[in-house]
């Protein structure tokens, strides 16, 4: 047993949960309004499965908290939201691997339902930060915090966690750590936390930052979602944008369809991996089959690539001329939500490249 850890005190400055003075500050906060948003993500609260997974188990804490529906089955007849069916944007392997950035997090939840809208510290203010922090407080958002550990005199490096309160008349937050294995939840100062997500990410060489989730209209994905393996988030957003700008002088479907090809690296078709996904996934496929405009694709770039360019081109109709959009025909009922959880996605994207 000499080799194995059973939790680790908190340092001196965070106050635990369930200790006295957490409990106080619980009542504090609780009649001055700031827990309002605490009971759903309680509801909820889970331990990360992997030492690495602290961003797929505070995403399955939010997104479940928020009541979206994953639109897929996690065990007997029964939806609901656990890691593993957390499986777009990045191959489990390799969040296993090196854990997940603030960006390829943010596509996460945009992929499975989540309307999100992601900050880094270095470059917003304590302000919005505070912001953030009310929103946890009422109940308006999920804020999930990305910060450095150590920073708090704690133990590791990059983490993520949601904040389940905030202590206005004191400036704490309540931090619902997922490594429930190593750390109780516990009140930190906001102050501190802040300058915990200033840290620099080595994968990306930003800050960290924390993301705000809401419900989203729609279903989350169940086929095309874009990834971002191979690429970094940035660099993707910088080729999303330089393959748009050139589709102005493309003069038929044919042409459209050839210069988005370069795209299709970038997007996935979800595996199914229970026969209710594989048939919508197989609908959804046919729909997309039944488009105006996939004969002209499949001319265009082969059966390979047909499927997803089509996609891609309704998802970025909003970026062509309306006598592009024209050529592209109708859609078929069951592919809207697709797209509005692409177009999400794509838009998110093309918003880091600004």
């Amino acid at each position: 047993m000499k080799q194995t850890l059973y939790r680790r005190p908190l340092p001196a400055e965070a106050i635990a949960f369930s200790s006295p003075a957490g409990r106080e500050l619980f009542a504090e906060a609780l009649a001055a309004g700031g827990l309002d948003g605490y009971f759903p993500l309680a509801e909820q609260f889970h331990t990360q499965s992997d030492p690495a997974f602290c961003g797929l188990g505070s995403l399955v804490v939010a997104l479940n908290a928020l009541a979206i529906d994953p639109q897929r089955l996690w065990k007997g007849p029964w939806r609901w939201f656990s890691e593993d069916l957390l499986d777009c944007c990045v191959p489990h392997e390799q969040v296993r691997a090196r854990g997940l950035d603030l960006d390829e997090l943010a596509c996460l939840a945009r992929c499975n339902g989540a309307e999100v809208d992601a900050f880094r510290s270095g470059g917003a203010s304590q302000a919005r930060w505070r912001a953030a922090l009310a929103m946890a407080a009422s109940g308006e958002a999920v804020i999930v915090a990305s910060y450095d550990r150590s920073a708090l005199a704690q133990t590791g490096s990059g983490h993520f966690s949601p904040i389940g309160g905030y202590h206005a008349a004191r400036d704490l937050a309540l931090v619902l750590d997922v490594a429930r294995f190593k750390y109780p939840p516990h009140w930190v100062p906001a102050e501190r936390l802040w300058l915990a997500m200033h840290a620099v990410d080595p994968s990306t060489g930003l800050s960290r930052g924390w993301i705000e989730l809401r419900r989203r209209a729609g279903a989350g994905g169940l086929g095309f979602n874009v990834s971002c393996v191979g690429a970094s988030w940035p660099g993707l957003a910088r080729s999303l944008d330089a393959v748009t700008a050139e589709l102005a002088d493309a003069s038929s479907t044919e042409a459209l369809a050839r210069k988005v090809l370069p795209l299709v690296v970038h997007i996935e078709v979800r595996a199914a991996s229970e026969t209710a996904h594989r048939d919508a996934l197989s609908a959804t496929r046919a729909a997309v089959r039944a488009c105006a405009a996939y004969p002209a694709v499949l001319a265009a770039v082969g059966a390979e690539h047909a499927e997803i360019v089509t996609v891609l081109l309704h998802a970025i109709a909003d970026r062509l001329t309306a006598e592009q959009r024209e050529g592209l025909g109708e859609l078929h009922g069951t592919l809207v939500p697709e797209l509005v959880s692409l177009r999400a996605q794509l838009e998110a994207l093309s918003a880091q490249g600004r």
